[in-house]
């Protein structure tokens, strides 16, 4: 994952037209050229495999670019002077974590999230390592507070007359759990209204009532509608069984009438 280029072994370029120049290498340069130098837009392929796409500036990596490594590892961000400098996200191909925050100098340090598979890591890092505090996330729907404490660790077996190697490494020191709390709006809650106040005075507060008044019995009657259609039935065939009931109490009335004129008619003849 080396980020040595191979400029020195260049051959002299013939003009600042761009295009495609191969070094003595075997090294590849497809792109602009300002004054003799790699400035622009360009992809630069290395001997090993590795190469550089984006922007240059005075034959260095500077601005905006992607890195694809060796070994599939990418960085995608910030480049200044020929290093990873500034904002950028590095993936690691091998175990598809990456590292989203801030660069310094081709090192992590700053502000940034690790993203792993199942949970993610959030605090500040220094020389590519986490350091203070930070929290753990994880998919289960919980957190995990705590901090990242330099420890010395002694390694190796040393000679008597040699002292013993100490490395400081971070050591994770948890303090508390909590769940993932959902974020839930917050509605205004009513004022009630001033003293003195009258409803005359507002204009369209008596039509207010009033319309929700019918508002409400609307939905009173649409509930009571929504009642009498039986689970499977449909709205229509629900209607069209009212209206036979309707049809058929017409024809019940008919018949009465008729028979009270039938009656009234026998008598008169009597």
């Amino acid at each position: 994952m080396s980020d040595l280029g191979s400029e020195e072994l260049e051959e002299e370029r013939e003009n600042d037209l761009g295009g495609t120049y191969k070094f003595k290498n075997g090294a590849r340069y497809i792109g602009e050229y300002v004054k003799n130098k790699k400035h622009g837009q360009g992809t630069f392929i290395y001997p090993d495999g590795s190469r550089y796409e984006g922007e240059w500036a005075n034959d260095l990596r500077h601005g905006h670019g992607v890195y694809y490594y060796v070994n599939n590892d990418t960085y995608t961000g910030e480049w200044l002077a020929h290093q990873r400098h500034g904002q950028g996200t590095y993936l690691y191909a091998e175990t598809g974590s990456k590292y989203v925050g801030t660069w310094v100098k081709g090192q992590q340090e700053g502000a940034a999230e690790l993203i792993h598979l199942n949970h993610r890591y959030q605090g500040k890092f220094l020389n590519k390592n986490p350091v203070g505090p930070g929290k753990y996330v994880f998919d289960i729907g919980c957190e995990q507070h705590g901090e990242y404490r330099l420890t010395d660790v002694e390694r190796g077996e040393e000679e008597e007359e040699e002292e013993a190697q100490v490395t400081v490494v971070p050591r994770w020191k948890a303090t508390k759990i909590t769940e993932l709390a959902l974020w839930t709006p917050t509605l205004p809650e009513k004022q009630p209204p001033e003293n003195g106040a009258s409803q005359e005075g507002t204009p369209g507060a008596g039509a207010g009532g009033e319309a929700a008044e019918e508002a409400q019995a609307l939905a009173d009657l649409s509930e009571g509608e929504l009642d009498t259609t039986r689970p499977g039935e449909e709205e229509g065939d629900a209607s069209r069984a009212d209206r036979a009931e309707s049809h058929e109490d017409n024809l019940e009335q008919g018949n009465v009438s008729f028979e009270e004129e039938d009656g009234r008619q026998s008598e008169m003849l009597d």
